[in-house]
């Protein structure tokens, strides 16, 4: 069977996250700007946090702290879309019964 050649296409990058040592990855050819835009968006929660939480938490703390705040966001949209799944399948139901019916 011949292998689709852009599906194993990688591309290695390196992402700069707070203060951590620079973080190199392996990611499919063609999402660098992606994983940009995450890193952005990881680094400006950092710096404000970083400027309103520099007298009362540590680095380790902060980079905690964001790490929740994008895991609860990453739930939040979870489980947004898991309802809409559930409507769908259920709205897909209905129509099905009422095309079954005439």
């Amino acid at each position: 069977m011949p292998h689709n050649m852009d599906n194993e296409r990688k591309q290695h990058i390196t992402l700069t996250l707070a203060d951590v040592d620079p973080i190199p990855l392996i990611i499919p050819a063609g999402q660098e700007a992606h994983y940009r835009e995450v890193e952005r968006m990881v680094n400006k929660l950092w710096q404000t946090w970083s400027v309103r939480l520099a007298d009362t938490v540590t680095p380790h703390e902060l980079l905690a702290r964001v790490a929740f705040q994008f895991a609860k966001k990453y739930l939040e949209v979870f489980q947004d879309n898991q309802r809409v799944y559930n409507y769908l399948t259920e709205f897909e139901k209905q129509i099905d019964q009422l095309v079954i019916q005439k």
